[in-house]
């Protein structure tokens, strides 16, 4: 008999995803109903959104046809509003977001489905549904209280970052100078309500140090809605190998993010040369633009910006599994909050290319599962399970009013 023909790495994706269709960590559709349209999609078209260029802003990444070619099974709406909002106006802007995100949803019932529970989500999967979250981008969005907190959890957001790029009375962001060395005690507790709830702890955008404060509260696994691997991409947005190595104990999973200037460390060199130039520019030419314009255009012709590709991307992956292992993997593409993908991976539909670059790096149909939406489920099980398990616990309260910047 002659020997079984081996399967391509085609095959193995193609099979991986139609038995774990891709559970993706965040997409930014709903900021931009809001900024394209004012959250009026009473006539909005979400089957293709390719019409939706207007001017110099592209055409949006995320529709139903392409996410149905990207084999997207399950979907985390990130209903992200600004940092730079007073936070009672994050609150409100907010509670805007998850209406929008719930009527894009009722309005498009064959293809998703709202999902509050991990049963929820397999059941959309099992009906051909993309079964459809909501996630919440910064903790400026609960104005310092837990109560808020609770509600926003009522209303179906069942994961919230800690912080987005502000640093709060109470967390540390990465990308904000950092005022309490990671979580102060209400930053303890807003983790330790979260997973009391079964709320997701979302330490993407957090700094390490609160990254770690989270971890050594948590009773339930965190997760990483879009970060890379800081081994691979310096950003301080990704997650440095001190906090990959802590996941296997915790259960979370790192979702991979595909924003190009995240995953790629020429790009990003790239991005930062090109602002220094224009900082000299500016120094060299106060109060004529015209001069740091052409001096800038002259800079980018003989400094082309390096191109970013899936298999940057999969590098990312690479090192995850090498510190954390397969089980803590997963993908948080941040399309519709980034100007593209990767090349081959520029919007939703893209995914499929990434788990053929996996399969041709040896990933097997078992690990490609894990990464596309098992490892995400099984976390998501067990944030389910710890907080069945403090049904009986009590709220954590705070008076109305006391400061959350005091330990």
């Amino acid at each position: 008999m002659p020997a079984a023909a081996k399967e391509t790495p085609e095959q193995v994706a193609a099979a991986a995803l139609e038995a774990a269709p891709v559970w993706d960590g965040h997409n930014d559709v709903p900021i931009q109903l809001r900024g394209r349209f004012d959250n009026l999609i009473n006539d909005f078209d979400f089957v293709d959104t390719l019409d939706t260029q207007d001017g110099d802003r592209a055409a949006m990444h995320t529709d139903l046809v392409r996410l149905e070619k990207g084999d997207v099974g399950a979907q985390f709406w990130s209903v992200y509003v600004s940092a730079a909002l007073p936070e009672p106006e994050a609150v409100q802007a907010t509670i805007e977001q998850i209406d929008v995100t719930k009527r894009l949803i009722a309005r498009n019932p064959d293809k998703l489905a709202l999902a509050l529970t991990a049963d929820d989500v397999a059941k959309a999967m099992a009906e051909g549904r993309i079964a459809s979250l909501m996630g919440m981008e910064g903790g400026h969005s609960i104005g310092n209280s837990l109560a808020v907190l609770r509600q926003m959890y009522d209303l179906g957001a069942r994961y919230m970052t800690l912080t987005h790029s502000t640093t709060l009375d109470w967390a540390d962001s990465a990308t904000d100078a950092p005022r309490h060395d990671g979580l102060n005690t209400f930053g303890k507790d807003v983790v330790r309500e979260m997973q009391r709830m079964g709320m997701l702890v979302d330490l993407s955008h957090v700094s390490e140090a609160a990254m770690h404060d989270a971890l050594d509260v948590s009773g339930a696994p965190v997760i990483f809605s879009h970060s890379g691997a800081r081994a691979i991409n310096g950003h301080l947005r990704n997650v440095p190998d001190s906090v990959l190595a802590r996941l296997p104990e915790n259960g979370g999973v790192l979702m991979v993010v595909a924003l190009p200037w995240f995953i790629n460390e020429e790009l990003r060199n790239h991005s930062a040369n090109r602002s220094a130039e224009e900082a000299r520019l500016k120094a060299l030419f106060p109060g004529l633009p015209d001069n740091v314009e052409a001096g800038l255009a002259k800079w980018d012709a003989t400094n082309r910006p390096p191109v970013s590709t899936v298999a940057d991307m999969a590098d990312h992956i690479d090192h995850i599994r090498k510190v954390a292992g397969i089980d803590h993997i997963g993908i948080g593409g941040d399309y519709d909050g980034m100007p593209t993908g990767p090349v081959g991976m520029e919007d939703v539909a893209g995914y499929p290319a990434l788990f053929v670059e996996l399969a041709k790096r040896g990933y097997s149909q078992a690990d490609l599962e894990k990464i596309s939406s098992r490892n995400m489920m099984r976390a998501m099980r067990e944030a389910e399970a710890f907080a069945a398990s403090r049904r009986d616990m009590a709220p954590i309260e705070y008076p109305v009013g006391k400061p959350r910047d005091v330990e």
